[in-house]
């Protein structure tokens, strides 16, 4: 695992404009452009996070900060216009939530600073090579983690349990990345990967239905493609008993029955941190890559039930936040 810097930063939200289109503003005013390979509630909670972090530091829109924020709709050809779009706006940093859209930026905005978010893996991504110290125009926060945990916290949920299935977007490097992951720390636990690929959010729902017979329970990787139609796959898992978890903690509230995973908010506070570092100044080789905080645990108990599963008390103690 690469050795990035961690940091933990409190937590808060606020919602985020949402236009596209550049105004003329005063001298004085910061224009940061923000895009987003599609919505769902972490790359959301990370764009609010950023907003307010920034607020913190003095840049409010409105007052000396303009936001511009575009979603691609999980549209690689449309992210790649939206970034040949902020880069005709030359805003004083440009930030990609999720792996595809810093990809798009790095590819489109010169030298203009580009910040970005959720990113799994950001050397295998190709958008940086020294974490510690980053080069060119280009550092952010990482969303890395183990896999091992939550594939042990599976084994004590689904006792029987010998084959984990994955449903992950193949185009999409970070979700390789942690399918690879998944892969190696199941092999330590004497566990069986299954893996359902579905290169578009349209095919996820019938990526999950392959699972059914295949795979004791599932374990969804933070893919903006799947993640964003979640509940497909947790009809799924409750008409069949088919346990689904993620590492995405914003999903248990969704349906999933439990996830170890970061608080995108606080994410999105970090990184809206580094943001305010560029706009004042700071080189970005001076501003390491970060992966905030701990691994939480989210649990579901109602889904839990729906999909057959009885949660143990002392897992139900441990949890930061349990769904009634």
């Amino acid at each position: 695992m690469l050795n990035f810097k961690k940091t933990v930063f409190a937590t808060a939200a606020i919602a985020a404009f949402a236009g596209f289109a550049a105004p003329v503003v005063a001298q004085d005013t910061k224009t940061v452009a923000i895009t987003y390979i599609v919505e769902h509630p972490a790359l959301d909670a990370v764009r609010e996070g950023i907003v307010e972090s920034l607020a913190e530091k003095g840049y409010k829109e409105g007052e000396n900060l303009k936001v511009v924020a575009r979603s691609a709709q999980g549209n690689m050809t449309t992210q790649s216009q939206i970034a040949d779009e902020f880069a005709g706006i030359a805003p004083d940093v440009a930030v990609g939530i999720s792996t595809p859209s810093a990809q798009a930026l790095k590819n489109s905005m010169g030298d203009t600073p580009v910040v970005f978010a959720a990113v799994t893996d950001p050397v295998a991504a190709g958008l940086i090579e020294n974490p510690e110290k980053p080069e060119a125009n280009i550092t952010g926060t990482s969303d890395k983690q183990p896999p091992k945990p939550a594939l042990e916290l599976i084994q004590k949920l689904v006792p029987d349990v010998k084959t984990i299935g994955v449903i992950y977007n193949p185009g999409e490097a970070n979700s390789v990345v942690q399918v690879d992951d998944i892969k190696a720390g199941a092999a330590e636990l004497g566990l069986t990967v299954v893996e359902s690929p579905a290169a578009q959010s349209t095919m996820v729902p019938d990526a999950a239905r392959n699972l059914v017979g295949k795979a004791d329970a599932i374990l969804l990787p933070t893919d903006n493609s799947v993640i964003s139609v979640l509940e497909a796959i947790v009809t799924v898992g409750e008409r069949a008993k088919l346990p689904v978890f993620t590492t995405d903690t914003d999903s248990v509230e969704r349906g999933a029955v439990a996830a170890l995973g970061f608080n995108y908010a606080e994410m999105g506070t970090v990184t809206g941190d580094m943001i305010a570092q560029i706009l004042e100044g700071t080189a970005i080789a001076d501003i390491p890559v970060v992966v905030p905080g701990n691994q939480d645990l989210f649990l579901n108990l109602k889904a839990a039930k729906a999909m057959g599963i009885e949660v143990p008390a002392d897992v139900v103690d441990s949890a930061k936040k349990v769904i009634e």
